[in-house]
């Protein structure tokens, strides 16, 4: 059907003339009302955001005399929120004189981030911000 014909039918009726795909050959129009039409776009839009879920970033922290018990506590929790998609910031806290010791602070996030190498890949290197020590885990694929 011509353009002209379709937007001939279109006031015949009453209505508007709805573009629905411009890129198609020929292009796919139908004819309907354009608030209901907008109204119902917005309503799809809203629902399809309201089924996505934003991914966090969860925080772990844990010190540097922090035990077994404890980092095996705090494992269980991050192989939580890896199971949800969240990405996990896994932070080691040195204050006063534990600043003099920090390799064995960065070896113990190793070792915590090895106890989780099961379930996700690193994505950001241990890195030093101010007096602590951080780690950014995502879930495996």
């Amino acid at each position: 059907m011509t353009t002209a014909a379709a937007l001939e039918l279109a006031r015949q009726q009453g209505l508007d003339l709805i573009e629905v795909s411009p890129k198609a050959v020929p292009p796919v129009v139908k004819i309907g009302d354009y608030g209901s039409y907008l109204y119902q776009l917005k309503k799809k839009e809203k629902r399809q955001k309201a089924h996505s879920k934003q991914t966090e970033v969860k925080v772990i922290r844990f010190g540097y005399r922090t035990d077994t018990g404890d980092l095996d506590r705090q494992a269980s929790r991050s192989r939580e929120f890896l199971a949800e998609r969240h990405m996990v910031k896994v932070m080691i806290v040195l204050r006063g004189r534990e600043l003099s010791n920090k390799e064995y602070g960065i070896s113990k996030l190793n070792k915590f981030v090895q106890s989780l190498s099961d379930v996700s890949e690193v994505d950001q290197t241990v890195k030093r911000q101010g007096n602590n020590f951080i780690v950014i885990l995502r879930p495996k694929k």
